[in-house]
């Protein structure tokens, strides 16, 4: 029989039974509130795919129309529960990780699938190189934003390196809903339907991209703002209520440009439009 001196010591707790350190932990840490929203955006993305198989192009878009709203309310859920987790203080790597995965379906595969159905399916083989590009591409940035968020000071980031793959997706669909609501008042797309094609490969460039983006992460809503500011806050509601799909359309394209001209954009007008940010933060970075 061994010596109790052989047997290897592990901390004992006060009912008797070993303590397990943080490194040796199995569980894992699940913070409802937050975990629940990204299931909330798997479960968008998982149903969006099954309305995207629903379509047939003789029997019109309402399939592809349902499959948006839910990439959009995809988009919802992952704006919110970010946001959640870090007001609660309740960030996990768990969480993290979850997040990319539901992203993967939702703005990966989802968007990469609707394109193909309605317009790539012309281009024969460059239609799959096209839809299979957007979503690798994205599958990278998602890789490398987990990669970079473990550094300690990627919480503080207020920009993303790269366009981030939920605002690509916002950007597809959105545009190709904007392409119907056109078709729905009687225009003619013509060529101009295969504009969504060149927005796949431009989206999949700039994911994997160094272009920065704010990350609009940290808003604070109680600061005094100027009246252009509130203004412009206030015709921009206006025009989602009654215009949504050529409002929406056009507020997030305007956020893809955005980033291609911030670099010539004014310090004055980029702490005007980026209200959250602050000279201190400049410097600061994530990828994401």
């Amino acid at each position: 029989m061994p010596e109790e001196n052989d047997m290897p010591s592990r901390p004992v707790g006060r009912t008797g039974k070993p303590e397990l350190s943080p490194e040796n932990d199995e569980r894992v840490q699940i913070y409802f509130l937050p975990n629940l929203l990204t299931a909330g955006n798997l479960a968008c993305g998982f149903f969006a795919l099954t309305w995207i198989f629903k379509y047939e192009r003789a029997l019109g878009f309402e399939p592809i129309l349902i499959a948006i709203r839910l990439i959009l309310a995809a988009f919802a859920c992952d704006f919110l529960d970010g946001r959640l987790a870090r007001l609660a203080k309740k960030e996990s790597q768990f969480g993290r990780e979850f997040d990319s995965l539901a992203d993967i379906v939702s703005f990966g595969v989802a968007p990469a699938f609707l394109v193909y159905r309605i317009v790539l399916y012309q281009f024969e083989r460059s239609g799959w190189v096209i839809a299979a590009m957007y979503l690798i591409c994205g599958g990278i940035r998602l890789a490398r934003f987990n990669v970079l968020s473990m550094r300690p000071e990627a919480h503080k980031g207020r920009e993303f390196i790269g366009f981030p793959i939920p605002s690509a997706a916002a950007v597809v669909v959105s545009v190709a809903m904007f392409m119907m609501w056109m078709v729905g008042k009687g225009h003619e797309l013509g060529p101009s339907r295969y504009a969504l094609a060149g927005l796949m490969v431009l989206l999949s460039i700039l994911m994997v991209s160094n272009v920065r983006y704010p990350t609009f992460k940290y808003i604070d809503w109680t600061p005094a703002r100027s009246v252009a500011a509130f203004a412009f806050a206030a015709v921009m509601g206006l025009l989602l209520v009654s215009q949504f799909e050529v409002t929406l359309a056009a507020l997030f394209v305007a956020y893809l440009l955005y980033g291609l001209v911030r670099p010539w954009v004014s310090k004055r007008w980029r702490r005007e439009i980026e209200s959250d940010e602050s000279d201190d933060d400049e410097g600061d970075t994530i990828d994401g």
